[in-house]
């Protein structure tokens, strides 16, 4: 019973660790949790499959975190439609050292007025292969010391797969009103174009019988400042779109329901996003920076090596803060704030197969 629930909070602890919120690109990816997802299951040998999907739809217009709603009154809001898949494996190298790598995939929709000549509102696409992520991960106790719980550090690397120049048909916007093929907004680009170097941290701690405690952590550094994709806004300081960091940490609790083995649920908080500066190189070009803080439920089942999640982050404060070319170009008469349009929620479901080179583990009697 005990490594069912080991099983079923790691899998929710490092359940879909960031990915896009709106308007404010935070790129998908999947926790070094969600590849491992067994500690005291999985052995030297082990692999660990598992794909996962996310859907959103962000329509709500915030400045810092005061929301516009005469945007949706008036029919002007931007809306994003967004849906990832991931497809994930991992190998235990050792009972504590693995190595992982995430293939994501996104497809989005975008509607908005004033990106096709503030007439008609019209639709973008973007779709296809997005970032690809390797890296390897470390648990930090073994042996009696990690009954009670442990600790992982994790060192990975973003690969500039995504295309970061995903183009679409913008209506209205050519001489005499024609139509024109122009990069898509950043929010739906399906990469940055950066090499990115991700940073994590996941853990989790046993207070009692049933009950724990779990974490999750991360931030990817981008070193590069601008990629060359024009955005065709209208400020020359935002003509370019910046490669920026990101960051995410998830903390809550998990119950396993003792009757119903394979079951838990979890109840957490989580905050994400995009900063101001990047903490490595410079961070000129356009982003929008800003965060989300949510409030996350989550629901787990396992059935032998397969495990399927269930999250739904409710977005709580929504934060779209002023970026660099905002400050710059702002003067005592006209303070700068640019907007975002944000998620009320988002749906992520997960399943995960682990492929242990001990004989499969008999459910019931576990």
């Amino acid at each position: 019973m005990k490594k069912i629930l080991f099983t079923l909070v790691l899998a929710l602890a490092g359940h879909h660790i960031s990915y896009s919120q709106g308007c404010v690109a935070i790129r998908q990816f999947s926790g070094i949790g969600n590849a491992v997802g067994q500690l005291n299951v999985q052995s030297k040998g082990d692999w660990n499959l598992s794909t996962n999907y996310r859907y959103f739809k962000s329509f709500r217009h915030f400045r810092g975190t005061h929301e516009e709603p005469e945007r949706v009154e008036q029919g002007t809001e931007v809306i994003n439609w967004s849906h990832g898949v991931d497809f994930n494996v991992s190998y235990a190298l050792t009972d504590r050292l693995y190595v992982l790598a995430s293939l994501p995939f996104a497809y989005n929709e975008r509607s908005s007025l004033y990106e096709h000549g503030r007439q008609s509102r019209h639709m973008s696409y973007s779709g296809g292969l997005a970032d690809v992520r390797v890296g390897a991960g470390y648990w930090l106790l073994s042996g009696e010391r990690a009954a009670k719980g442990n600790l992982a550090l994790g060192l990975g690397f973003k690969l500039p797969t995504g295309n970061y120049n995903a183009k679409s048909t913008f209506y209205n916007v050519g001489p005499n009103g024609t139509s024109q093929i122009r990069p898509v907004d950043q929010s739906i680009q399906l990469g940055d174009g950066g090499f990115g170097i991700t940073i994590e941290s996941q853990g989790l701690k046993e207070f009692k019988s049933s009950l724990f405690g779990y974490y999750n952590a991360f931030y990817l550094l981008n070193p590069r400042n601008t990629n060359g994709t024009q955005t065709f806004r209208a400020r020359p300081s935002e003509g370019i779109m910046s490669v920026p960091d990101q960051y995410a940490l998830r903390a809550g609790l998990f119950y396993g329901v003792k009757k119903i083995h394979g079951l838990g649920f979890s109840l957490g908080g989580r905050v994400e996003g995009v900063p101001v500066r990047d903490l490595i190189g410079e961070s000129d070009g356009f982003r929008r920076p800003g965060y989300v803080i949510s409030v996350e439920p989550g629901v787990s089942y396992m059935l032998g090596n397969v495990t399927a999640t269930l999250n739904v982050p409710v977005a709580l404060v929504r934060n779209r803060t002023r970026s660099l070319t905002d400050i710059a170009d702002s003067t005592p008469e006209n303070i700068r704030h640019g907007d975002a349009a944000f998620a009320d929620y988002l749906i992520n479901f997960g399943v995960a197969w682990r492929i242990s080179k001990k004989a499969p583990a008999v459910f019931n009697s576990l």
